[in-house]
């Protein structure tokens, strides 16, 4: 099996618990104001590799990833772009014995069959935006499809740590939160919400593309402004990261 394959990275509890092996593939259907990976967009922009290829990196790693508590995560891009690639590569990280995680928007849910989310411990779920609107103009994009997929990972059992990007004057709403928090709170197996300054790390790839950086003139949010928003889903009785 095929697909194609952008990078990799290892990071420490931000692509799920403890030290991750993180796949990135190429290729997605959204186009976030926001977005820090400009350079994953397109399904050109990765390597053709196939499933061994890409777990042959993951063997330099395996024996360290298990002693430290962590595990394999495909992102993106969007993986679920590529569901057969996305599948197979999480069922070789389970026969590693490898904590499995999807990092997803789920844009694209309907495209995970139960194969995939049987091989599947956590989903990364970005939820853009709660009013159809907002999230629209952040992604060009509908949400409903997001929360579909939402409430299927609950109804099987998934678990999920719900991620939330804080763009002031876009997402930062009191009711646009609200809406996602209330939402958040009637999925039991919502683990976590990590809510996600703005930030501008990849004004640069934009640079190297010749492609502007919509949200050049925006700031990152304060202090005061995430204290709110992370109060407002601490209210729902979530955990907040």
């Amino acid at each position: 099996m095929y697909g194609r394959f952008h990078s990799y990275d290892l990071s420490v509890g931000v692509d799920g618990p403890g030290t991750r092996f993180v796949a990135f593939l190429a290729g997605c259907p959204l186009r976030c104001l926001y977005c820090h990976s400009p350079d994953t967009w397109n399904l050109r922009n990765g390597k053709l590799s196939s499933v061994d290829d890409v777990m042959t990196e993951v063997d330099k790693y395996t024996q360290f990833i298990r002693a430290a508590g962590g595990g394999f995560t495909v992102s993106g891009g969007e993986p679920l772009l590529q569901p057969r690639f996305t599948t197979e590569l999480l069922a070789a990280a389970k026969q590693r014995q490898l904590h499995t995680a999807l990092d997803t928007s789920g844009f694209l849910g309907d495209r995970a069959d139960d194969a995939l989310l049987a091989a599947t411990d956590l989903v990364l779920l970005d939820v853009k935006s709660w009013h159809p609107d907002t999230y629209r103009q952040v992604t060009g994009r509908e949400v409903a499809p997001t929360l579909r997929f939402a409430r299927r990972l609950a109804e099987r059992g998934t678990a999920i740590w719900l991620r939330f990007v804080l763009v002031p004057g876009l997402t930062d709403r009191p009711s646009n939160v609200e809406g996602i928090a209330r939402f958040a709170a009637l999925l039991p197996t919502v683990q976590r919400v990590e809510v996600l300054p703005f930030h501008r790390l990849g004004v640069a790839k934009y640079q190297v593309l010749g492609i502007p950086f919509p949200l050049a003139d925006t700031q990152p949010p304060d202090e005061a402004l995430l204290s709110r928003v992370r109060g407002q889903f601490a209210e729902q009785g979530l955990t907040v990261c």
